[in-house]
């Protein structure tokens, strides 16, 4: 996924809306297990991913969070597998930001298979910033807490993806 262009050039993006990132993509051969379905750190890989291209798109790239003088590391993961998932299946993984804290950020994840309409997992990381020079937990600055706007339950997300509508603003529709 990151690194190949030709892996990038794969990829669509269904929505710009900037409270939720959506990407499209196949699931590769090369992601499965010995059980012939995704190997479970593929997952993580993929929302570590797509995390890191919500934030360059809400305008806080590697470069912007190294001048401010922070990072971010994860406190923890976790990953509720509810299908499993195939090569050539394919997915649309959505990332939002659930909860903005003084020192943290929890963003969830779903993978949605497009072809049986149905989440195949839901995921979700207590994200810390710190210090980039101590690597002390630090607080948000005004202007990375600016920049992302909570989305506070599922039902936004589900009708993305089912319906590739996002709900009316502060409104989400039922799933």
């Amino acid at each position: 996924w990151a690194g190949s262009a030709e892996a990038r050039a794969r990829l669509r993006y269904i929505h710009p809306m900037p409270r939720i990132h959506v990407r499209e993509f196949t699931v590769p051969e090369s992601a499965m297990d010995v059980n012939r379905h995704v190997n479970n750190l593929e997952y993580l890989r993929w929302m570590q991913d797509v995390a890191v291209e919500h934030t360059e798109a809400r305008g806080w790239d590697r470069a912007r969070y190294l001048a401010a003088g922070v990072a971010w590391v994860v406190r923890t993961h976790t990953i509720e597998y509810l299908r499993p998932a195939f090569a050539g299946d394919e997915l649309a993984l959505a990332t939002w930001v659930a909860d903005l804290r003084p020192r943290s950020s929890l963003r969830k994840y779903l993978f949605w298979r497009r072809g049986d309409a149905h989440v195949v997992a839901r995921a979700e990381t207590l994200w810390v910033l710190v210090d980039a020079r101590t690597g002390r937990a630090c607080a948000l600055p005004g202007e990375l807490r600016d920049s992302f706007e909570v989305v506070p339950d599922d039902e936004e997300v589900l009708r993305l993806l089912r319906d590739g509508q996002p709900a009316p603003h502060g409104k989400a529709g039922r799933p």
